[in-house]
């Protein structure tokens, strides 16, 4: 294991620094936290038929995984409503499952102890493809060594007073998201033209300041993003004014 420091992330994806988790304990952290996840759960999801919806087999056979991230995990696509009917924690699958466009990332330890060799992604049959690429620039990080917990985004937000949108969208994933969109000429929803906005002007947190979580720079950047949103209004509203997911003007009335 690399060296972590007191501060950083616990590697067993709890959500605690590492100095409130398993710092002396560093023998226990895999199989902690793999037991978070049963072989049941593992074994229902990887036991899913795989699928290819949308351009899903078209963008995963032009990306040459291994090449880009230095992993040799792959990625596989299951059907969204076949997973939400799993139904692990008590939770219906939604009612329009089968309708939506959505996707959503799988977290690699709900799969691991039985496909430690794939990142699953659930998809709709109806995804649209500037969903896919988003659903794929998460996948993309995480295998290039993204050491951000899948999860930890909800509570960091939550403890820090800070929108869990900028802690699920750093740095790092603004990159995928415009090398994918870039590479299979995807037209981007609102939201996400505003992520890559933020990239280009050096402006979305860094992995790394997550992992820390410093309270001070954490509030302190996010409240610098925020300030950023709003004096850049007018250029962002021209933008992103006829984009999928525009909810109206957010220029500042005078």
């Amino acid at each position: 294991m690399k060296k972590i420091g007191r501060n950083d992330l616990c590697p067993c994806g709890s959500g605690k620094k590492f100095k409130n988790c398993h710092l002396g304990k560093e023998d226990q952290v895999v199989q902690d936290s793999m037991d978070q996840f049963s072989d049941d759960m593992s074994a229902r999801i990887t036991g899913l038929k795989p699928v290819f919806y949308g351009r899903s087999k078209e963008m995963l056979d032009a990306l040459d995984i291994k090449a880009l991230t230095g992993s040799d995990i792959g990625v596989k696509f299951i059907d969204l409503a076949a997973y939400q009917r799993l139904d692990f924690f008590g939770r219906k699958a939604s009612q329009d499952a089968t309708d939506s466009k959505g996707g959503v990332v799988v977290n690699f330890l709900k799969t691991q102890k039985i496909d430690p060799d794939n990142i699953y992604i659930a998809i709709s049959k109806n995804i649209v493809d500037n969903v896919l690429i988003h659903q794929l620039a998460h996948a993309l990080n995480f295998l290039q060594g993204s050491n951000l917990a899948q999860g930890i985004a909800t509570p960091l937000a939550f403890e820090f007073g800070i929108p869990v949108e900028q802690l699920e969208h750093p740095h790092e994933f603004g990159y995928w998201l415009i090398f994918l969109q870039e590479k299979f000429n995807v037209q981007l929803d609102a939201d996400d033209t505003i992520i890559c906005f933020l990239y280009k002007n050096d402006m979305l947190f860094k992995q790394d300041e997550i992992e820390k979580q410093n309270p001070f720079v954490l509030s302190t950047k996010s409240e610098r993003i925020l300030k950023f949103l709003s004096e850049n209004s007018a250029e962002i509203d021209a933008l992103i004014c006829e984009l999928p997911g525009y909810i109206g003007s957010r220029v500042k009335q005078d």
